[in-house]
């Protein structure tokens, strides 16, 4: 999970292997999101508190992994998942 403490916000939602160093190096577009959204905020001097968080207890199973991943990006319409850009439209 992506979140901004500062607006009670769950920006994005993503499954990874990988640790999160790895997870945001490279052509991760959420990774581009991230970046923009904390450089207008700063910009427009508003708080912004861009953490990750990691839910372990998760299906191992592949299918219920994206089933769960799917659930909560349609629940919380996360921005940074291009599933919600009908909502918000595309970023950035």
């Amino acid at each position: 999970f992506v979140i901004d403490g500062t607006a009670s916000l769950l920006l994005y939602v993503g499954e990874t292997k990988r640790s999160p160093t790895q997870r945001w190096k490279g052509k991760h577009d959420a990774g581009g999101y991230i970046t923009n959204y904390i450089a207008l905020h700063r910009k427009h001097k508003l708080d912004v508190a861009v953490a990750t968080a990691f839910y372990w207890d998760v299906p191992g199973e592949k299918g219920a992994l994206r089933e769960l991943e799917q659930s909560l990006i349609q629940r919380w319409r996360s921005p940074f998942n291009k599933e919600s850009w009908k909502y918000w439209g595309k970023l950035f």
